[in-house]
């Protein structure tokens, strides 16, 4: 295999990274109280020539766990009824089962050894997964235990913006404000923003680096 190559694996583009587009909808801003209400993920591959695509989706709406906080103002802007039977929620521990089953996977086919969450403002996202898995006691968390990859931070730096909607259309790319805060169409329109990121510095001349030494 050559250099450039080698350079072009998903697993050498971030550090033996696995990259995963996450978005978390909730009634609240505090991970350890208040609900989670849905989950939406996205994997990302790269092709041959280096250029980072979406690969699979994942969308789950979230049953509130026992003696969870809702809060009326969050419920309110993001337009989400908790107890409307005909979201088919599942439980937190279903929900990560699955996720940790597909993003290990993926991990595996790509070689891997860890995966990182991509996020807008990838705090608040990363805090409410890790008290969800801390809830469900699952054991083998996938993701790092502290490095996420912020794609609120990057726009900011690339764009000047850090909202994600106006990031999105600084980028070029549309956004429509009303499927905002769905978790499902943030994810997808987040995996948008950081491939468009990841591929502009890729057109720019900033990877692959050091390529003949």
């Amino acid at each position: 295999m050559s250099k450039t190559e080698e350079c072009n694996l998903l697993s050498n583009r971030f550090r033996n990274f696995y990259p995963v587009v996450i978005d978390i909808e909730t009634a609240g801003f505090n991970p350890k109280t208040d609900a989670v209400l849905e989950i939406a993920l996205i994997t990302l591959k790269m092709d041959k020539l280096g250029w980072l695509h979406k690969e699979d989706t994942l969308h789950f709406h979230i049953q509130p766990f026992e003696g969870s906080v809702i809060n009326s103002d969050a419920i309110a802007f993001n337009k989400i009824d908790p107890f409307n039977p005909l979201r088919g929620a599942i439980s937190e521990k279903l929900a990560i089962t699955s996720i940790f089953k597909k993003v290990k996977k993926g991990m595996k086919l790509e070689g891997c050894n860890r995966a990182i969450i991509v996020a807008h403002n990838a705090n608040f996202d990363y805090n409410f997964l890790m008290e969800i898995i801390q809830r469900v006691k699952i054991k083998n968390n996938p993701f790092h235990p502290f490095v996420t990859f912020d794609t609120a931070a990057l726009s900011g730096l690339v764009v000047g913006q850090t909202v994600l909607a106006k990031a999105c259309k600084a980028a070029g790319l549309s956004f429509d404000n009303t499927q905002a805060h769905s978790a499902l169409y943030d994810t997808l329109q987040t995996a948008k923003l950081f491939c468009e990121f990841v591929n502009r510095w890729k057109r720019l001349g900033g990877w692959p680096i050091n390529i003949d030494k």
